[in-house]
């Protein structure tokens, strides 16, 4: 009999209390490579990219490789991601993929299976995604990492000033697209809180579903942020936000946040002891600032 796979935010809960909540982007830009003193190749990005997993995969909850930056290179760019994936996950880290794949039907299935499929060489513990094709686009996402116990990241509520004009759009129910959203991972781990048992743990069970929204947009009270999934927080470090900002953004939903810093941890580097501390640095600040919003 096989064992149905524990869902992704019973994955990622277990990891943020036992390692601390916080996520390190995998972000090999031609400027860090230089700054590491590497060639900007494929020889200077694997060298980079497995210091980082060296560096952090058996100590840090979420690492996140932005594939752009391996895709970038070809083919011989990708294998390097397919190493960094498995390493990564070897070492105890779940992986979560920054390709914010958003597409219809058959190609959206099939960008679903490059990364939520155990049969894929990409095979990660959950994937960011687009639904501005309509979030019903992702099924096929949303089916596969039921499945296989992965995890999806939509775009909600971004740091980028042009999204806006899209996300905070009003429908004819009164409703922004960014609340529609929401509403619509709420549901999504309401359904499987109702079908699987909630793991057990010192902190709230997490669903599997969560979303993508900007720490660094102020006062974010009017959108309901309580969607029973992980909040993932990109904007902290270079972008401005410090995980003391982090209560004032997201209010009650803070428990929930997985804060996710790039350059702030990596700038840091070649060296592996600086990169470990930088990031046990970031980690601590954030549970303090979640522990203080909690009192």
């Amino acid at each position: 009999m096989t064992t149905a796979p524990l869902p992704f935010g019973a994955r990622l809960r277990a990891a943020m209390d036992a390692r601390g909540p916080l996520c390190v982007g995998i972000d090999p830009h031609a400027s860090l490579l230089t700054s590491w003193g590497l060639s900007d190749d494929v020889a200077g990005l694997e060298r980079f990219a497995r210091t980082v997993v060296e560096a952090l995969a058996d100590r840090v909850a979420v690492l996140k490789p932005q594939s752009a930056f391996f895709e970038r290179f070809g083919s011989r760019g990708t294998a390097v991601l397919e190493d960094v994936v498995a390493q990564a996950r070897a070492a105890g880290a779940l992986v979560l993929m920054d390709a914010k794949r958003g597409d219809i039907g058959s190609t959206m299935a099939a960008y679903a299976a490059t990364y939520l499929d155990p049969a894929s060489p990409l095979f990660s513990d959950a994937v960011t995604v687009s639904p501005y094709l309509g979030y019903g686009s992702l099924q096929p996402a949303v089916d596969l990492a039921r499945e296989h116990g992965g995890g999806l990241f939509a775009l909600a509520l971004t740091s980028n000033p042009e999204g806006r004009e899209v996300q905070h759009a009003v429908r004819g129910d009164g409703r922004s697209v960014a609340a529609t959203v929401l509403d619509h991972l709420r549901e999504e781990n309401a359904r499987e809180a109702a079908e699987v048992p909630a793991a057990t743990g010192p902190s709230a069970p997490l669903g599997s579903f969560g979303a993508v929204v900007g720490a660094t947009l102020g006062d974010l009270s009017a959108y309901p942020l309580g969607i029973g999934g992980p909040l993932l927080a990109p904007g902290i470090g270079a972008q401005g936000a410090t995980p003391a900002d982090l209560p004032a953004v997201f209010g009650a939903a803070v428990r929930e946040v997985v804060p996710s810093v790039s350059r702030g941890v990596l700038r840091h580097g070649p060296g592996v002891a600086a990169l470990r501390s930088e990031a046990q640095r970031w980690a601590d600040e954030v549970r303090a600032a979640a522990v203080q919003e909690g009192h």
